[in-house]
């Protein structure tokens, strides 16, 4: 009989992806999930608000940290280039990429929490590095976001001046990373599933979330849960929202709260 779980680790080992189930689907190319989803329809589709897309672009620029990358940009519908609207950038995991943005939903997001309520805002971000969010082999995706983003943001007319910061698993540890470095860059924070252990050395100096409102998302079923929990409990100011419940580290759970993180973070802006 062919399982759920066999053919999961089957298509998985067919790319050459050594694992499968919670954390393997996540590592999981996007060409073999959606192979999984279409031809099996064993996989349930994540949360993707029936929404109108505003103005979305993607738009490759060259970065004097980073060298070629991509930056994807969504305003709400109805809210024409969105000149003068506050951003809140995202850091994408280590399986994704800019480019894969509009096909997770998030333009679609963006007007959906607008229509729900949230301050009108655009939605923007950036490739990673090599390593994710830290500087590593001669690129240095911190000072890209510090430096050159912000510039590429006005120049589209947005207001980088005011500005949140979200990022999930690999993305969700750069950010954090990032603010420690750069304390008061973002007005506040969420954090989805950030990559990290319960003794990463990221937790020894969390003073950049004094006073930031920030909020953590982490399934009860993540392996990283342990360190969201730490994160939670060794931080100056608790995170406010901090959702868990179930689920995994998966798109699916991601999806699922994109729009209260998106509301949150636009009522700070």
């Amino acid at each position: 009989m062919i399982t759920r779980r066999g053919l999961l680790i089957g298509g998985a080992a067919t790319a050459g992806v050594g694992a499968a189930g919670v954390v393997g689907w996540e590592l999981t190319p996007w060409s073999v999930r959606w192979r999984l989803r279409q031809e099996f329809g064993l996989i349930p589709d994540p949360f993707i608000p029936d929404a109108a897309e505003g103005r979305v672009r993607l738009e490759h620029l060259t970065s004097k940290h980073m060298g070629d990358l991509d930056l994807f940009t969504a305003v709400p519908a109805g809210h024409g280039d969105g000149a003068g609207l506050p951003v809140i950038v995202v850091m994408h995991g280590s399986s994704a990429t800019a480019s894969v943005f509009r096909e997770i939903g998030l333009a679609r997001f963006v007007t959906a929490a607008v229509e729900a309520g949230a301050p009108p805002f655009v939605l923007a971000g950036t490739d990673d590095g090599p390593a994710g969010w830290v500087p590593a082999n001669g690129v240095d995706p911190q000072a890209m976001v510090r430096e050159e983003l912000p510039r590429w943001l006005e120049r589209r007319g947005f207001d980088a001046d005011r500005r949140a910061l979200w990022g999930w698993s690999r993305g969700g540890y750069g950010a954090l990373r990032y603010l420690q470095s750069d304390p008061g860059w973002a007005a506040a924070l969420a954090l989805f599933s950030p990559a990290l252990h319960e003794d990463d050395p990221v937790l020894d100096d969390l003073s950049a979330l004094a006073g930031l409102p920030w909020g953590l998302w982490s399934a009860n079923h993540d392996p990283w849960h342990d360190g969201a929990i730490a994160l939670s409990e060794q931080a100056p100011t608790p995170p406010d929202p901090w959702v868990q419940g179930e689920g995994g580290h998966t798109r699916i759970y991601w999806n699922d709260h994109t729009l209260e993180m998106m509301r949150f973070l636009a009522g700070h802006l």
